[in-house]
């Protein structure tokens, strides 16, 4: 239920604070006094778009912020955490609209929100209608959605959604392959020649270094024989070599140490650079000795890197890349060449799929078909109740060609507020004041099923006499019985009946026109009442006061 509702400059309301209870509350006032007020201002928390005019004149903003105290929760729970926030705290949710000249802000538990989240969780908290806001009842989504409710078709609904939503991905699935079927053989050939030229290359990612280094060697490879050449020559080549001459000094330093081995620390140096310099002769002759100067080996090695090039140019830009087209290439040759059997199984997955769908469609159409007449039998009786004593009310299904999302059929309310004149689509229904009151009457028969805790009426009564007043109110208080019902209204037939009723009323403070929301009970209900009944004396007030009774 909706336990408090705040408004802060809005229109002509400066500042209210509305704690609500339980039941059917009724919201009377003279006309223009300020009670669309109370529905713009649900309407804010229910995430309509806002409209800097609603701003009271000389404020820079205002605000609206609502408690909902949740009997289901983990519904509402379910909602916020998809979008990221956190579940309520104690089964209450607070929603809080402020509107600036510039900038609009909303928040759920004070959280910053979307607009579209406010929309969702509206859905679940809120059902209002107006005398023009019917839209709801006239959609044969929104009138299916009711008979599975009456039905108790949900579990079973969903059921054969999840299995209408498997059998389209299926089909689908076979589509895109009749639709990306093979173009002819040029297709073919196109994908053979894509795979045959990348197996012919055995590309290997790894290779692409070391090929690369190579082949800067074979190119370089006249220089680097005549230059080692040089170097080998320099440390080994004749008597007069680097070598010889070192051994020449190795020989003196050793004789040296024998005389004074005071040297040895200053000599030692030397035997060391023989080594290294030996080895380094033995590494520059074995290179020299493996390095390859063949042309066809430098041709060879080119080839291959022009190969790679075109391959990665093609396919690439990298190694990796050109592999895992291969895959692809492959994959899609497969499907190509074995076209027959990939369909094959493709259509039977469809066909497979398509039995469950027709099985529970069949259980859900069962389910509408049984439950139709006995809704239409209900919404009936509460329409007689309203006044429309010689209506008709019928529940048709209408068939589809194929099974679509909603199930095997749809559903079209249809409605004949006279006798012998043939019935029609809620939709076409013209009159504003008929339409309220077959909304109220599959409301009424709906009541159990409805799960919207807060139900608003915003002066649905509009258009109806006072005797078929009295039944609007009488159905709205038993709605009142098992959800939280609001009721602005004009007519105290209507106001009588409520569990608790607030009156709306303009006053004027330091010369500013503000809206103010009370309480009524006892003789300033009767008050009230009696100024509904347009008149004055002991007669009103008595007639008031029967009301009440």
């Amino acid at each position: 239920m909706l336990s408090l509702l705040k408004i802060k400059n809005l229109a002509l309301v400066d500042e209210l604070e509305w704690q609500l209870e339980r039941g059917l509350i009724g919201v009377t006032g003279e006309t223009g006094a300020g009670k669309s007020v109370i529905v713009g201002a649900l309407k804010l928390i229910l995430g309509e778009r806002a409209d800097k005019g609603l701003i009271r004149t000389g404020e820079v903003s205002c605000k609206v912020e609502a408690v909902f105290d949740l009997a289901n929760a983990p519904v509402v729970n379910a909602v916020l955490e998809d979008a990221g926030m956190d579940p309520c705290e104690g089964g209450q949710l607070i929603v809080k609209r402020v509107v600036g000249q510039s900038t609009n802000k909303q928040f759920v538990n004070h959280s910053p929100a979307t607009l579209s989240l406010l929309k969702k969780l509206g859905g679940y908290l809120v059902d209002l209608h107006g005398p023009h806001d019917h839209q709801g009842l006239l959609s044969i989504d929104r009138q299916l959605v009711m008979l599975d409710a009456y039905a108790g078709a949900i579990g079973v609904r969903d059921t054969y959604r999840a299995a209408w939503k498997d059998w389209r991905q299926k089909s689908d699935a076979l589509h895109a392959f009749q639709s990306a079927g093979m173009q002819g053989e040029r297709e073919l050939d196109l994908l053979r020649h894509q795979l045959e030229e990348i197996d012919a290359a055995h590309p290997d990612p790894s290779e692409e270094a070391d090929l690369e280094s190579d082949y800067q060697r074979a190119a370089n490879s006249s220089h680097l024989v005549e230059r080692v050449g040089s170097a080998v020559g320099l440390l080994s080549g004749g008597d007069d070599s680097l070598l010889d001459r070192l051994g020449y000094l190795q020989k003196m330093s050793r004789d040296l140490e024998r005389l004074d081995p005071s040297l040895r620390d200053t000599l030692e140096g030397v035997e060391r650079t023989v080594l290294e310099l030996q080895e380094m002769e033995s590494g520059l002759s074995h290179y020299l000795d493996d390095l390859n100067t063949d042309p066809a080996e430098f041709d060879r090695l080119g080839e291959r890197i022009n190969t790679l090039e075109s391959l990665k140019r093609k396919y690439g830009p990298r190694l990796d890349d050109v592999l895992r087209h291969r895959e692809e290439v492959a994959q899609r040759l497969d499907s190509v060449e074995n076209r027959a059997e990939h369909l094959e199984q493709l259509q039977a997955d469809v066909d497979a799929a398509r039995v469950v769908v027709d099985g529970d469609g069949a259980k859900l159409s069962e389910l509408r078909r049984t439950s139709a007449p006995r809704l239409a039998k209900d919404i009936s009786s509460h329409l007689k109740e309203l006044g429309f004593r010689q209506a008709a009310f019928e529940v048709r299904l209408v068939a589809h060609a194929k099974p679509e999302a909603s199930g095997l059929e749809d559903v079209e309310f249809e409605f004949g507020p006279n006798l012998g004149e043939p019935l029609k689509a809620l939709r076409q229904i013209g009159s504003s004041g008929e339409i309220s009151r077959v909304m109220l009457s599959v409301k009424s028969a709906l009541a159990e099923q409805d799960a919207t805790p807060l139900m608003v009426f915003d002066e649905i009564d509009a258009n109806v006499g006072g005797e078929i007043a009295r039944a609007v109110g009488e159905k709205m208080a038993r709605l009142g019985q098992q959800h939280q019902v609001v009721a602005i209204t004009h007519f105290p037939q209507v106001a009588a009946v409520a569990d608790h009723h607030f009156l709306v009323s303009k006053d004027v403070d330091d010369g500013r026109t503000c809206s103010r929301m009370v309480p009524v009970a006892g003789e300033e209900r009767i008050d009230e009442l009696v100024r509904m009944l347009g008149g004055g004396g002991q007669q009103a007030r008595a007639m008031a006061e029967s009301l009440l009774e």
